[in-house]
């Protein structure tokens, strides 16, 4: 056959054809591997056609591939034919050896570069338009692309594992991410979000209220006594006890004291009638079991127990709550500030503040794992009481305590190595380093 027969014009117009064609497998590939798999699923169950189809042929990769592979090749071949007979009909001999050269400059532009750049930025549009082509492809080429998946299958099969879908699952710490990340659009209900993936790391000893601080009426104390701590209270349960506060005799609702004020005569037997049995909890339990335990139970306070069965605390459903969407209570005592900042850049904090409580305000990584509180954590470190205040280091934080009483380290001023008085850094005095004692 003569090839000098083929019209150069119509030969330069399959050529551009096929660079149209390339640049849709081309873009295509790219777009359809790019596409967010959990966006497609919500497309999905929203009813568009375009998703379901994506979702169908992602299914099975190596069809969606084959398909993709087999016209993207089939173009490329065939359009490196025409170039070199298009070359031959312009210059010969020497137009031959230029035709690849030329060719595959073009190609990458047009044809594998451009095109796969925008499916990358916009996959979405481009993968649900472009199924509605290769479907009804991939169907006609089915039992070549089926050949070419049973040999290659074959071949790649050893380097596979063949393990369960646990490749398109997303761990605690990946979804976590994609929260931070990538949810954007639901502003500050973002922060909820990760509070909630991090309920499963957070213990009930790491938010109880510590057996110091609980609020709770000894039934051994004169009725007066007991009614002025019920009508001061700003807590609704307060634990009854007898002696010590490792007799707990039950719950009272301060509710149902109300039912007493109209009876003049009522004594403390029948304050103990209105209360409900105890609730008990082990101190690991983490925070998500807590809170299904707390509703299956139909409690809202549980007391807190170590290994021993000695309390420890207690924790109250609003405590959980309020790690997901922030503290909301109406305690009063609850809204006295813990953390006081001064001018020096230093923060005076209450001894008895929460460490995590303390990271979260001030954006600090003060270590959570042993002591809950900050006295704990310096007491942890000094390996004893001191009769003095004292100035310490542990890590990038200088800790110096203002006051110890009762061997609980009251108030403490303490500052990040990093931040001055306007945030600056600033160097280490040797006067203070001779104090460290850590």
């Amino acid at each position: 056959m003569d090839i000098n027969a083929f019209p150069t014009s119509y030969l330069l117009l399959s050529i551009g054809i096929m660079i149209l064609l390339s640049a849709y497998f081309s873009g295509t590939e790219t777009a359809m591997m790019a596409l967010n798999r959990y966006r497609l699923r919500h497309l999905v169950k929203s009813g568009n056609k375009g998703a379901k189809k994506a979702d169908t042929m992602l299914r099975r990769p190596d069809r969606l591939l084959g398909v993709i592979l087999v016209g993207n090749n089939l173009v490329n071949f065939s359009a490196a034919t025409v170039a070199t007979v298009i070359g031959f009909q312009l210059m010969g001999d020497a137009g031959v050896l230029l035709a690849p050269w030329i060719l595959t400059v073009v190609f990458l532009i047009f044809a594998e570069v451009a095109p796969k750049t925008l499916a990358a930025e916009r996959p979405e549009n481009w993968a649900l338009k472009a199924v509605f082509v290769l479907e009804p492809l991939q169907k006609i080429l089915m039992p070549v692309v089926a050949l070419i998946n049973v040999v290659s299958n074959a071949l790649v099969r050893p380097f596979i594992s063949r393990s369960a879908d646990s490749d398109d699952q997303l761990t605690k710490d990946e979804l976590k991410t994609v929260v931070i990340e990538g949810a954007t659009s639901v502003g500050e209900r973002r922060n909820m979000l990760t509070r909630i993936l991090d309920l499963e790391s957070v213990t009930v000893d790491d938010i109880m209220v510590p057996r110091a601080e609980i609020a709770a009426i000894n039934i051994d104390d004169e009725l007066l006594s007991i009614m002025t701590t019920v009508a001061a209270s700003q807590h609704t349960l307060l634990p009854v006890y007898k002696d010590s506060f490792d007799n707990v005799l039950g719950i009272l609702h301060l509710r149902r004291v109300a039912r007493l004020i109209l009876n003049e005569d009522f004594c403390k037997a029948d304050l103990l009638q209105l209360t409900r049995e105890p609730y008990y909890v082990p101190e690991a339990t983490p925070l998500h079991t807590q809170l299904y335990k707390f509703q299956k139970e139909k409690q809202r306070l549980a007391m807190v127990v170590d290994e021993y069965g000695d309390i420890q605390g207690i924790v109250t459903l609003e405590d959980i709550l309020e790690e997901i969407v922030g503290e909301f209570t109406s305690d009063f005592a609850a809204n006295m500030p813990e953390i006081l900042p001064q001018e020096d850049g230093s923060y005076v904090i209450d001894g008895m503040a929460v460490l995590r409580d303390i990271n979260r305000a001030l954006r600090w990584n003060l270590p959570t794992i042993g002591p809950k509180t900050l006295s704990g954590f310096v007491l942890e470190h000094l390996e004893t009481i001191p009769e003095t205040n004292v100035c310490l280091w542990v890590d990038e934080y200088q800790i110096e305590t203002l006051q110890i009483k009762d061997n609980i380290v009251k108030t403490l001023s303490i500052r990040q190595k990093s931040k001055g008085r306007s945030g600056s850094e600033y160097s280490e005095d040797p006067r203070e380093t001779a104090q460290q004692v850590v």
